[in-house]
């Protein structure tokens, strides 16, 4: 399976005795559980991606509770604790106009203004204040935190983000 996954939750501790689970949303839209029957259950630390179905889904205060198709002991439950629900990425909800996901960041040119080219965007990182943009020119890695002073504009058809950094930024 090479498509690339989009996660959309974890998969926190079983919920009863039949199977279900309590899934950590990891999705600005949880109700979207309930319209999905097909998804990827993914063991990052073993990169293992498994197809199933997803049988019944409900909201559950913050959580989700959700049925999977042959999971239906809580033993097997919780064989499952700590796997990403992922779907592929061309089933991620459409974002209204100038949003984006931070993985299709990835790949990106990274430009200033004056067009000076600072690299491509290797991936994201998350901290509690804002993302950082892990940006690599070859030699090496510079963190460009993504908030709205620095990131002039990101135009992801044509690959390719504008930043204005501060005084000292692309030096450290």
């Amino acid at each position: 399976m090479s498509s690339r996954l989009v996660v959309i939750g974890e998969i926190a501790r079983p919920h009863g005795l039949r199977g279900e689970m309590r899934v950590t949303p990891l999705t600005d839209r949880p109700e979207r559980f309930e319209g999905v029957t097909e998804c990827v259950l993914w063991d990052q630390a073993r990169d293992t991606r498994e197809r199933c179905r997803i049988t019944a889904a409900r909201r559950q205060g913050a959580a989700v509770l959700v049925f999977v198709a042959g999971c239906e002991t809580v033993e097997a439950a919780s064989a499952l604790v700590g796997r990403l629900i992922a779907l592929p990425e061309d089933e991620a909800l459409p974002l209204p106009p100038g949003r984006f996901y931070p993985w299709q960041m990835e790949g990106c040119r990274v430009l200033t203004e004056d067009g000076r080219d600072v690299g491509r965007v290797t991936r994201i990182e998350h901290s509690p204040a804002h993302d950082l943009w892990v940006v690599a020119d070859g030699t090496r890695e510079r963190l460009i935190p993504a908030v709205a002073e620095i990131v002039v504009e990101v135009d992801l058809a044509g690959g390719r983000v504008v930043i204005r950094p501060p005084d000292g930024l692309l030096d450290l």
